[in-house]
């Protein structure tokens, strides 16, 4: 199993968007990655998450990291979070 490694732009964007870093792991381990842009790669990870966000009430959150797999590492380029 490659270690994953976090960009510091990936370690921003998931303070600003409320992800950690062990859902975005999760995520890369557990969830069928996808072609991404720029040929990058993603996977998407929904989680209970029941409790408030900006002031709005979700039951879920969607953790979906961009990263590119090295021959000896994962790196993790940015990471999207979606609430519902």
């Amino acid at each position: 199993m490659k270690p994953i490694r976090f960009s510091g732009h990936a370690r921003e964007r998931m303070g600003n968007r409320g992800a950690t870093e062990e859902e975005v792991t999760r995520a890369i381990r557990t969830a069928p990655w996808g072609p991404a842009e720029g040929g990058r790669l993603e996977c998407r990870k929904d989680f209970s998450y029941g409790r408030e966000w900006n002031g709005t009430f979700y039951a879920t959150k969607q953790v979906r990291p961009i990263f590119v797999e090295n021959p000896n590492e994962i790196l993790v380029v940015t990471v999207y979070v979606y609430y519902f």
